[in-house]
């Protein structure tokens, strides 16, 4: 991946000339930044681990799998959020003191054991793509910081067809889960818009939600057994089905973001590769009718594999994308929904979708567009960059509540964002979508553009603050599926209350009572908030 922008550069692309119009009508004309640097260009403060811990490490996973020179270290330095990319690019972004890749279970165990008794700070790297500075590599009270790189940890390690269950490494990414189950004739089925890239681990740890999860479930549903090294030991869950032998302990570490430990191997639920896929796509008069009928959909069980809907500001953009102006600039909603399984099946979940929808006032417009979004649907963050580029800041958040609630939660976010944003003399615009639906609710997904002139990365925390705190007034949840990491962390009491805070704090005290997971992540940020930040990373 770029290490300061998203995904492979051979994918990056140009804003469409149709944006690249509209955009100073809504945003106002801002300054295009200067080019980034290049990578070789980016000189680091020197690594703080000392030598004896460096060659210690050395004899726990291979001389060649403890990096320290600058490009490892800065292709570590934190997650792909805006604020992430914005920092990297301005040479602010604070980097690990090494990059350690352990090859199996038992090397993890020995590195956190040394690490633990060290004191040097241990934050899990997966694919690299979280959004919420899950893996900002802070020191906290520690001497020094590393990254995990969980990557050799990858593979296909048992399938049980009966029993439709796989064990993966939890390195391995989306895509080669995908590959080495499809060799079986199997698939997970789990497409989160990182799903390039992220790994089995990171959907575990961070709770991911796929595109797929209307008809397959969220990642935590999927899973039913975890093998996790700690500091303190090791722990290997879900025996069976079903269990009732007390709390389900597995339940502690999905979500739990490396905080109390690295999760190594997931269980996960698979099923045959779908024999048939039928994609269809809707609009309807307003986002308020879109809504309306989501609901049916999901309280009747109608079966999409996926069913998303775009409020009338984000259908508009994208048709702009591909050239559409006079219909960008008209009122609707507009809905995807695709069918996956057997032909059979397929048929008619797709008929009992499709009168759910045309009773609640939607329009079928066809295959067309529905198959475009499944075909691009992983492609969207390249389209940051490219504003990026252009000056114009791009960031998205997310959130989830009921049915009853959504549209006024929908309204205040929306109206906060761009009431941030005016107050410091900048225009925005805000895009919703309805990413995941449940019986009782729904998760709205955000996308923000706004025309700054100044400092971005200034202007947007207040805006950040402020709409975190309008979710936690208006019953919405701090994070539907990207997690807390740092940027959620000062909001987390406001959700579970101080009991559960405490609670997770002595889960953490037991696992990892040195305090070297992921300092600042989740609970750890009640720990270490009077600890200094970390230094930046270059110079």
């Amino acid at each position: 991946m770029r290490w300061n922008g998203w995904g492979d550069p051979a994918r990056a692309k140009e804003l469409p000339l149709a944006v690249r119009t509209l955009l100073p009508m809504l945003l106002g004309r801002v300054p295009k930044p200067a080019p980034p640097a290049a990578i070789d260009e980016v000189v680091l403060e020197p690594s703080r681990l000392d030598e004896a811990d460096r060659a210690a490490l050395a004899a726990t996973v291979g001389e060649a799998h403890v990096a320290i020179d600058d490009q490892s270290r800065l292709r570590h330095a934190g997650g792909r959020s805006t604020p992430d990319l914005l920092r990297r690019r301005a040479h602010r972004q604070a980097t690990p003191d090494a990059v350690v890749s352990p090859a199996d279970h038992t090397q993890v165990l020995a590195v956190l054991g040394l690490a633990s008794g060290s004191g040097i700070a241990v934050v899990p790297f997966g694919g690299g793509t979280s959004v919420v500075g899950g893996l900002d590599p802070e020191r906290g009270a520690h001497h020094a910081v590393i990254a995990l790189d969980l990557a050799r940890l990858s593979g296909l390690v048992s399938l049980d067809a009966t029993s439709g269950e796989a064990v993966l490494g939890a390195g391995t990414t989306g895509p080669e889960a995908e590959r080495l189950l499809g060799a079986h004739g199997h698939e997970l089925g789990h497409f989160p818009q990182s799903f390039r890239y992220a790994t089995i681990g990171g959907f575990a740890a961070a709770r991911s939600s796929g595109q797929n999860s209307a008809g397959n479930g969220r990642f935590d549903a999927m899973v039913t057994g975890l093998r996790v090294a700690t500091p303190t030991g090791d722990l290997d869950l879900g025996r069976a089905p079903g269990s009732a032998a007390g709390p389900d302990l597995m339940r502690l570490f999905l979500g739990s973001e490396g905080a109390f430990g690295v999760i190594t191997e997931v269980r996960v639920r698979v099923h045959p590769v779908p024999a048939t896929q039928v994609a269809e796509a809707w609009s309807f008069p307003d986002f308020a009718a879109g809504a309306e009928a989501l609901r049916q959909v999901a309280q009747v069980g109608a079966g999409p594999t996926v069913i998303r809907l775009s409020d009338e500001a984000e259908t508009g953009v994208s048709l702009a994308q591909v050239g559409r102006i006079g219909k960008a600039l008209a009122k609707g909603a507009s809905a995807v929904t695709v069918f996956e399984g057997e032909p059979d099946l397929v048929a008619e979940r797709h008929a009992r979708t499709a009168e759910v929808l045309r009773a609640a006032g939607g329009t079928s417009t066809g295959a067309a567009a529905a198959e475009e979004w499944v075909h691009g649907r992983f492609n969207a963050p390249y389209l940051r960059d490219a504003l990026l580029d252009h000056g114009v800041f791009c960031e998205t958040l997310e959130t989830a509540t009921t049915w009853s609630n959504l549209e006024r939660l929908k309204r205040d976010v929306t109206a906060a964002i761009a009431d941030g944003f005016a107050a410091q003399g900048a225009k925005s615009l805000v895009l919703c979508h309805v990413s995941h639906i449940y019986s009782t609710g729904a998760a709205l997904y955000f996308t923000i553009l706004a025309g700054v002139k100044g400092e971005q990365l200034a202007a947007w925390e207040p805006v950040k603050a402020g709409v975190n705190d309008v979710i936690m007034a208006g019953g919405g949840t701090i994070s539907h599926h990207h997690g807390v990491g740092r940027d959620h962390a000062p909001w987390l009491e406001r959700e579970i209350g101080p009991v559960g805070v405490r609670l997770l704090g002595a889960v953490k005290d037991e696992l990892d009572p040195n305090g070297i997971m992921n300092p600042g992540a989740l609970v750890a940020a009640r720990a270490t908030a009077a600890v200094s930040a970390p230094e930046p990373g270059s110079r």
